[in-house]
């Protein structure tokens, strides 16, 4: 079969089943199953060339499963975000393009300082510490995960990027006890969902962790406000804490942060999209 035609016929399996990217997913997946970059198979498809029976299976089968929409990284095995390629797959939250605007925003803050001190609260697969780590080499970069699931990713890209993040694992709203009142930067994507917001896209609804979804209380914040509270407690006066939220939450997020009495320059920041997503708070 040539290659061309197997990636049209994959990707209307896929539009049809709602997938909302078919044609570039189509592509990737194919990527993975030949072990190419999508250069080689996007070139493929024009030389014409064609694709084994082996090859073929095995596309088929990786094909049918995004389209019960399995999310393309758990089949891939990996995500990419700002700049690096990431080791994801089930059990552990994958990092969306939309975070990357809180690594800019941590980046700007950081500007100007020598060795900064820096922390990621509820890191994950480790995305927005390590990204961060590879930008700025010189700053002193941590980052703490409760879920066991998730640390292990945390510590697969860490080895795999060789890059220095002191990871650690335990819980965010008791973390790194060392480092009270001196820490430069706090930044956080944390669980915000509300409990009665169930998330639209099938791939977050059943494949993302829930422990890595839903923040608690009647509007999801219950742990964003302890782990905010952490963050006071770690960062030296004129410190910056940044974390991410729902959209619904662009001005519940900074009212209740706000209102602890602990945080000035209170604001918040959209995405690419234009979306509010992330909140700055300088510690006073």
């Amino acid at each position: 079969m040539r290659i061309d035609a197997a990636v049209r016929e994959a990707t209307k399996e896929l539009a049809a089943a709602g997938v909302p990217s078919p044609g570039a997913d189509a592509e990737a997946l194919l990527a993975h199953v030949l072990g190419h970059d999508l250069g080689e198979v996007r070139r493929a498809r024009v030389l014409g060339r064609d694709l084994d029976e082996v090859g073929e299976a095995a596309y088929r089968d990786v094909v049918a499963r995004r389209a019960t929409r399995v999310p393309l990284q758990h089949l891939t095995g990996t995500a990419h975000f700002a700049g690096l390629e990431l080791a994801v797959g089930p059990g552990v939250f994958v990092p969306r393009p939309e975070t990357e605007v809180l690594v800019e925003l941590a980046l700007a803050d950081l500007d100007g300082l020598t060795e900064p001190a820096v922390l990621d609260l509820c890191t994950g697969s480790g995305a927005i510490a390590l990204a961060l780590a590879r930008r700025r080499p010189d700053a002193r970069v941590g980052a703490v995960e409760l879920s066991p699931e998730a640390q292990v990713y945390a510590a697969t890209n860490l080895a795999r990027t060789g890059l220095a993040v002191d990871l650690r694992q335990g819980r965010a709203q008791d973390a790194f006890p060392e480092l009270l009142g001196v820490v430069d930067v706090v930044v956080s994507n944390p669980p915000y969902i509300p409990p009665g917001m169930v998330p639209v896209d099938l791939e977050v609804r059943e494949h993302d962790p829930e422990l890595a979804l839903y923040g608690g209380g009647e509007d999801g914040l219950d742990v964003p406000r302890e782990v905010a509270a952490r963050a006071a407690q770690l960062l030296r006066p004129g410190g910056v804490l940044l974390m991410e939220h729902a959209d619904a939450q662009g001005s519940t997020l900074p009212a209740a942060l706000a209102a602890t009495g602990d945080w000035s320059q209170v604001e918040d920041h959209v995405d690419l999209a234009g979306l509010p997503r992330v909140t700055r708070a300088v510690r006073g």
